[in-house]
């Protein structure tokens, strides 16, 4: 241990020797782990840790109603309980949703993102109040028999003031009153990752807080989450077996309704599809193998570095060596020195992580949506920071610590000071650094570029609307206490009134928008139709009013839009998009045709066929879809869509005095443009971009620094060969011809290599490219130019020193 020490004393005598050196070595490494860090601080909050607050985590899964591969679904609230009750595999399985939330009773309502769920939901998932108890099971017996709530704790601190004494009052939701009945840990935001929730109430209560009505008994409505804690010494497999046997059970008394859905599949919590980390659990660990490239090429240069300076110091080692000191204990203390260089830039790094960790919550728009990912520096970023730079410490330090220890001392000894005898043998091991540099700097660049052309399609695809000068607001008249009647009259009175003012082209009501977050499904019955063994019938739909089509721009291929004469005793009506009809109705034509649609199990005649559009992401193919007009299939909770002649913004304000003239007490919410909201469709998109973009300009600064580095240090080992060239009549463009061919042949070598390690690798980023190919000839050639066009800069300036060395003293130098 003493000896250690020793080490550690002397290896930092000798960095405070060398300042330059160890400030460009350490924010080298700084600028390597710090990309690792910051990466994993979100793979920990999004992967590693999706739920906080739990108790033993990885026992709890998450069930959908899906084969594995296949879009997964959530259940009914039957075929919860047709696969929870009497099963074997878990100790308890619970069901949730979100609900739309209005706390009433003083002063103005405000709105909440709560949830509605099963009586065991913090049982299962091991969750333990602070305040209070949890729901009881005979709170999951009897519906409307269940008026209590769980608050969080946010909401204990902000609403209600931290008040020792909450629980047992009353509170009213939607109207209604709710007793109290405990408070959830602060740590704890709900079960679903990245979305933060704050009043649970027992699911049995959802009729006076969903707006479809009874959903208990309902077998069509595939509303709910479910969770499961599985019993020890259960397998995943083995459980999502049991599940689809009992599923398959049910599906048998209702074929119909199962068909498409008739298995179960058993998710780890990180791989939750119904949360942010569906999103993520894709491109995080792409991210992190790109930083984790960046990291190698930061070590690279670092340990062409310490090549660089072993060469000042091979009299040193040789004498040591002479004096008894054995070869292990060399490379020890050179570990130890790369260590303290590794460490250096590690709390360097995790400075950096502190302020890039929260970027990634900034690339989600604004939304009324509740997102909330608690990214932050803990104890497993720490750990993580340490473990990382640990390990830059060995990669970079052990190749030049074996090539220094391995001189001979006899020969060493022999040089002369300035000599340059064995240099030449590290300019090899550094050359081939440059080489594995200029490779990585290529793949790097390469993953960027595919990534910025894919963000630059994106902007240029055409989602099938125009989304410029379009203003979105949201309203819930449910949570008002209106009826189906009263909030029908409410939205075309809004219309109205909307349409009569100065600047606004044209508005439309909608409970979805394009590309946005949510939107619902109905299982149809196309007339003429035979659907396929197991052939799901769900499709996507959105009920609108008439001018929807107008105001957000979306071509009518055929027939005609809504007016106000399809209302509720009118004959209904609908609109298909051309998907639909090449799907059902191929070389048919659509017009008059009727579907039927489990939203209201009637027939609706087909009116028109809009153009197909983007309807969730921008690189999917186009998908049967389904327009219901909102006074013949009401709706509670809408969006008005203004279209706008000026700022659409500038119209938030007028948009809200108008609904605030016909209810003062209603909430309004989501106030923002349609082009914000199209920002979620491209949200990997952007954040692949930005950070793999940045990795690529670092990787190209390394490069740079690295082959100006051993061209600057080959050159400085050949002078006195240059001299001699020069004394035997070489001329300055001989010696500038002779330099930059050097650099250039690494930077060749460098390049084939790299170009040959993307064309295998850039495949696996298929998924999240937009309008670009992995192998996209113009990104690998414009990347290869630019690489070899930076090297070749820097491979001037040592050339440009080279010519003009005095040949007598070039001819002094050994």
């Amino acid at each position: 241990m003493t000896s250690f020490w020793q080490d550690v004393r002397y290896s930092l005598r000798m960095i405070g020797k060398a300042p330059g050196f160890a400030m460009i070595a350490i924010l080298t490494l700084a600028l390597g782990i710090g990309a690792n860090t910051t990466i994993f601080s979100w793979i920990n909050s999004a992967l590693l840790n999706p739920v906080p607050g739990l108790t033993s985590p990885s026992e709890v899964v998450a069930l959908t109603l899906s084969k594995p591969g296949d879009n997964p679904f959530p259940f009914t609230y039957p075929d919860v309980e047709a696969v929870r009750d009497g099963q074997k595999s878990f100790t308890g399985i619970t069901a949730c949703n979100f609900a739309l939330m209005s706390l009433t009773g003083k002063g103005k309502p405000e709105r909440v993102w709560g949830m509605v769920a099963s009586a065991n939901y913090f049982e299962v998932l091991g969750v333990r109040p602070i305040l209070g108890r949890g729901f009881l099971p005979v709170e999951d017996e009897k519906p409307g028999g269940a008026p209590v709530a769980m608050i969080s704790y946010r909401l204990w601190q902000t609403h209600f003031g931290a008040n020792p004494d909450i629980v047992g009052q009353v509170i009213e939701i939607n109207q209604h009153p709710y007793t109290i009945v405990g408070v959830t840990p602060a740590v704890f935001q709900g079960s679903q990752t990245g979305v933060r929730t704050e009043i649970w109430v027992p699911i049995m209560m959802e009729e006076q807080l969903v707006p479809q009505g009874d959903l208990l008994h309902d077998h069509h409505y595939f509303w709910l989450f479910a969770f499961g804690r599985l019993k020890p010494g259960v397998a995943p497999e083995q459980a999502q077996e049991e599940m689809t046997l009992r599923l398959k059970r049910e599906a048998k008394n209702y074929p119909e309704e199962h068909k498409g859905h008739d298995s179960v599949t058993v998710y780890p919590l990180w791989r939750n599809p119904f949360g942010l980390n569906y999103f993520l659990s894709t491109l995080l660990p792409m991210l992190m193998a790109i930083a984790g490239l960046v990291l190698l090429l930061a070590c690279a240069n670092v340990a062409n570095l310490m090549l660089v300076r072993s060469m000042a110091r091979r009299r040193e080692i040789a004498i040591r060596i002479s004096l008894g000191a054995s070869r292990w204990r060399l490379v020890r203390q050179l570990l130890v020195e790369s260590m303290i260089l590794a460490l250096a830039g590690g709390v360097i790094a995790l400075l950096i992580t502190s302020w890039t960790a929260g970027t990634l919550m900034k690339f989600i728009p604004k939304t009324d949506f509740p997102v909330s990912l608690g990214i932050q520096v803990n104890r497993a970023v720490l750990l993580a920071t340490l473990v990382i730079s640990v390990l830059t410490g060995v990669i970079f330090g052990i190749l030049p610590a074996l090539r220094a220890s391995g001189a001979a001392p006899v020969a060493v000894l022999k040089e002369d000071t300035g000599s340059a005898s064995g240099g030449l043998r590290k300019a090899r091991l550094a050359s081939g650094l440059v080489v594995a540099q200029i490779s990585l700097s290529l793949l790097l660049l390469i993953c960027a570029g595919l990534f910025i052309r894919s963000f630059m399609s994106a902007q240029q695809i055409n989602p099938g609307f125009n989304s410029h000068s379009v203003l979105i607001a949201s309203y819930d008249l449910f949570t008002a206490g209106y009826s189906n009647a009263s909030g029908a009259e409410f939205d075309r009175q809004l219309v109205a009134k909307l349409e009569a003012l100065p600047g606004i082209q044209s508005v439309a009501l909608s409970d979805r928008v394009p590309l946005g977050f949510g939107g619902g499904s109905t299982s149809v019955k196309p007339e003429g139709y035979v659907s396929q063994a197991n052939e799901s019938m769900e499709t996507q739909v959105a009920i609108i009013t008439p001018n929807y089509f107008q105001t957000l721009q979306i071509p009518m291929v055929k027939g005609r839009d809504f007016t106000m004469q399809d209302m509720k005793n009118s004959q209904r009506v609908v609109i298909v998009s051309e998907a639909f009809v090449n799907h059902y109705w191929p070389n048919q034509e659509a017009l008059g045709k009727q579907i039927n649609s489990d939203l209201t199990h009637e027939w609706f005649t087909v009116v028109g066929v809009a153009r197909d559009g983007k309807v969730n992401q921008l690189n999917e193919k186009p998908m049967p879809f389904l327009y219901l007009p909102l006074y013949q299939v009401y709706r509670p909770t809408m969006m008005v869509i203004v279209r706008t002649t000026g700022d659409p913004l500038a119209f938030g304000k007028t948009v809200d005095k108008t609904i605030h003239e016909l209810n003062a007490d209603l909430v309004v919410f989501d106030v923002t443009t349609l082009e914000l909201r199209e920002q979620i469709a491209s949200f990997g998109q952007r954040v692949a971009g930005t950070f793999v973009g940045a990795f690529g300009l670092l990787a190209l600064a390394l490069a740079a620094v690295g082959i100006y580095g051993v061209t600057a240090y080959t050159t400085r080992q050949r002078t006195h060969e240059i001299g001699v060239r020069m004394a035997l009549g070489a001329g300055k463009e001989d010696i500038l011809r002779l330099v930059i061919g050097n650099g250039l042949r690494l930077t060749l070598v460098g390049v084939g290599l790299g170009l040959a390690a993307s064309f295998a690798l850039t495949r696996f980023l298929r998924s999240m490219l937009l309008g670009v190919t992995s192998t996209d000839v113009l990104t690998f050639s414009s990347v290869a130019i630019l690489l070899c066009a930076v090297a070749l800069f820097a491979c001037f300036i040592p050339a440009r020193r080279a010519t003009g060395v005095d040949p007598m003293v070039a001819l002094r130098y050994e």
